[in-house]
Formats: structure tokens, sequence, C-alpha cells
């Protein structure tokens, strides 16, 4: 999710006048809770699952744009004891993630209790069969034979002299199936899960296309949510297609105000998807785009209704997907409803990252097995409408200006990528037989777009 928050301190000053005390139903502090809450989750999600300095952490959060504005208004209360993060502005507003071993963070809101799955995590983690997908590389860090290559790692890692700075977390180079060049900041290794943010809406991709192969849901049918079956309901048009390539129509959109709907679904309710699929039509199914996390949300829930509920949803991921790839490192967070947060909030090390895009690079067969729908990563890879985004993915395969633009910068043509705030990439180059996985925490608005193209183009360089 690309939240960069834009309050104005005439906002500020009245939200703090406002609180409930007007009694109106649009409530503006909304903004503000999305704020502590953003902030919140993040910290307790890096400190607790990550292993991170909840102070950077805080610190590096909190240069938002739009946030930093409100960072000396803000405070951080950590309970290391009670594996819990508080945030609040000048006091209020506050916002109180806490961590569940093995769920990660969650936001607690008022007295109800988040729900908790019943499942034995460790059981579901351990594979019963080998991975399908061979192992990538060894325990120790890989380090770029050839010095080219060591140079483009290393420019992907330097820091301009001022803000914004690129704060490069880890960069994985991986082809023809083995790593062969990675690197990682101070404090992190091959092992350290890192936050996705929406790199987790290809996750949700990945499902659909698995629940697809074993003939449980497809792209073309009807959206199986119960509360648009109405037969006047014009929400009964909507496929699962649609919500995949986010042209739905529905009263989604995300504008990054703190006010629009899918901040405030991430940050506000215990339920998530039950938020999301009340929102009305305000465009023609089909015809028009637009970036919705509620939209992916709404088809995380699809996939927890559609593989028998919350644990038996955890149970397929880890059974169909993490296990296969031998994605050893992650972390499914959940919403209060037992949801995966499909739209920001899974973890995994750099290498697993890496793991899942090769499934992508190898048309969805791993070790002999088709584990997506034949033809699912060309639909998936395919531009929508006259944008550069396809189906859970950000894509080369398109005219729009930004696709073309990464294609002078020297990303191929065919590339396509998972994409998440902060400049979390996956890009998938099937003309290279090369998967690179870029993640950190960089402010700059395009998420470091020209460094993670220049390394691109300077990987590609050194390996042909």
């Amino acid at each position: 999710m690309r939240l960069f928050l834009r309050i104005s301190a005439a906002l500020i000053v009245l939200a703090l006048l406002a609180g409930g005390a007007l009694g109106v139903v649009y409530r503006p502090d909304d903004a503000l809770r999305v704020a502590t809450g953003f902030v919140a989750h993040n910290v307790c999600s890096k400190t607790f699952v990550s292993g991170l300095d909840p102070q950077i952490v805080f610190g590096e959060t909190t240069e938002r744009e739009g946030i930093s504005r409100l960072s000396p208004l803000m405070r951080l209360d950590l309970d290391r004891a009670a594996k819990t993060a508080d945030v609040t502005v000048l006091g209020r507003f506050r916002s109180h993630a806490i961590f569940r071993d093995g769920f990660g963070c969650v936001l607690h809101h008022g007295t109800r209790t988040p729900y908790l799955p019943k499942i034995d995590l460790v059981a579901a983690k351990t594979p019963k069969a080998p991975p399908l997908l061979p192992e990538i590389a060894g325990d120790a860090v890989v380090a770029p034979a050839e010095p080219a290559l060591k140079a483009a790692l290393d420019h992907a890692f330097e820091e301009p002299a001022s803000p914004p700075f690129r704060r490069t977390k880890a960069i994985v180079v991986v082809r023809d199936g083995r790593v062969i060049a990675e690197r990682y900041a101070p404090g992190i290794g091959v092992d350290t899960p890192l936050l996705g943010f929406s790199m987790t809406k290809s996750v949700i991709n990945a499902l659909l296309g698995i629940m697809t192969q074993q003939d449980i849901l497809s792209p073309s049918v009807p959206a199986p949510v119960p509360e648009w079956r109405n037969p006047s309901d014009p929400r009964r048009e909507i496929e699962v297609g649609h919500l995949m390539r986010m042209t739905a129509g529905l009263d989604l959109d995300e504008t990054n105000s703190g006010f629009d709907p899918s901040s405030r679904m991430m940050y506000l309710p215990d339920d998530m998807a039950g938020f999301a699929v009340q929102a009305s039509l305000i465009a023609p199914v089909g015809k028009r785009w637009h970036y919705s996390s509620g939209s992916t949300q709404i088809l995380a829930r699809i996939v927890r209704d559609g593989t028998g509920g919350p644990e038996r949803s955890l149970a397929f991921a880890w059974r169909e997907l993490f296990n296969p790839l031998g994605m050893r490192h992650v972390t499914l967070e959940l919403d209060g409803a037992g949801t995966i947060q499909g739209t920001t909030y899974m973890l995994a090390s750099a290498r697993d990252w890496a793991r899942f895009g090769l499934l992508y690079l190898n048309d969805g067969v791993v070790g002999g097995k088709r584990i997506l729908h034949e033809d699912w990563v060309d639909f998936c890879a395919a531009a929508t409408l006259d944008t550069d985004y396809a189906a859970g993915f950000w894509t080369n395969r398109s005219e729009h200006p930004h696709a073309k633009g990464r294609v002078q910068a020297g990303i191929p043509r065919d590339a396509f990528f998972a994409s998440g705030d902060l400049g979390q990439r996956i890009f998938i180059i099937p003309s290279q037989r090369m998967v690179v996985v870029r993640l950190g925490d960089s402010v700059d608005p395009t998420g470091d777009i020209r460094g993670v193209a220049r390394l691109i183009r300077e990987v590609i360089a050194a390996t042909n």
C-alpha cells in the first residue's frame, strides 16, 4: 500500500478540536488514527517479527510524507514484555498493535480481542516432503564473483548526500535458479523476514492461481461475496478477475489521504474485507482502473472462505505454496477477523521472496509439478486496460509511459514485478532467466525505481 498521508496543519487542529464531541458520522480524526495505526503496526511487525531496532524503525517510519508533519507530536510506547506497540498524537488517537507468536502483529481496536486461529503453525510449516524447488543457495551469503556484479550491488546500497535516503536492506539476484549475488544491510541476514507491503498482493494472486488450478475458483466467475448476491445488486456482475485487476468499479479508490476508503479499511476496522464489501459502485464494472487495496482484501476473504476458513486458509498457503517453494521464513499477518491481510502484511526473507519470484519465472511449474493454472502467469503479467498494472503485479508489457520509461532505463520489455511501498520489489525477467529482489525503506515517492533500474541494467550487463 502506498501510504503517503497528506495531513495539513489545519487538518491536525481540526481533528484535535473535533474528537468525538461533534457527534458526526464522518470523523475528521480518521486520518490521524490511520497514521498512528500505520506507525504502530509497522513498528510492531519490524520489531517483533524482523527483530529490528524499534527506535530506528519508528524514526524511518515517521519520515513518510504527511506522517513526517506529525512526528514531533507522535509518541511510541513499546512494551517488550507484552510485545505491544502504542502510538499516539499529543496523547490521543491511540493505536495499539499486539504481537501473536507465529501470526505477527495486528491492531487491537476497542475491547474485542482479535481472532486467533486455532491452528498448529509448527505442524503446518513442517513439510511432509522435500521442497519441489531445488535449493537456491547455501547457508552463507553469496558474494558476487565478478567485479561488475559487485559494483552493481554497491551502487544499490549507496546513499545520497541528502534526503530522500534509499535505505536498501537486501538485494538478491537469482539466475538460472541459483543466487549469483546478494547483499544485506547491517543487522539483516539471509533468514531475516522483511515486510513486503503490497508485494503481499502478489501472494494473494498466487493463492488464487492455485485455487484455479485445483478447480476451486476461476477469474471469470462472479466474485463469491454473499453481500452482493441480491438479484437487484449491480455488484453481482463483479468477477474475481475484476477484483484482481482493480477494475471492479467499487468506491474503494486509494488516494492515500488517510480519509480514503482503502486507508481507513487498513487501520480502523477489525474486519477489513467486511468493510470493503460494503462499498457501492461508482463506475461500470470492468471499464475503469484505480489502484485499490480494498479489492485485494476482498480477494483475501475469498481465499479464506474458498479454502474453508481462517485455519484452513493458513494451512492451504503453507501446504500448497510456501512449503513446495522452500519458503521457510514467512509470517502471514491477519486482521481482527482472522483473514490474511492480503494487501500489505506478509513478511519473508529476501531469499524467500526470490523463491516466490521463481514460481512465476518458471511459468507456475515447480519441480515438474504445475502449481499455478496454465496460462496464469501470462494472464497476470498482461496489462489492464491502458495502464501498466496487470493482475497482482505491475508490468512492462504495456504501452503506458511508466512501462516504456522502465524499458528505456534498462529493465527488459518482458519483465513484470511485485511491488510494495518504500521500494519493495521482485522483478521477474524471463528473457534473462532472472529474478531480482530489492527490499528497503526508501521514502522516495517512486520507491527508488531509478536505483532499481540501474541495478537491473548493471546486473544484466555483468552476466551477459
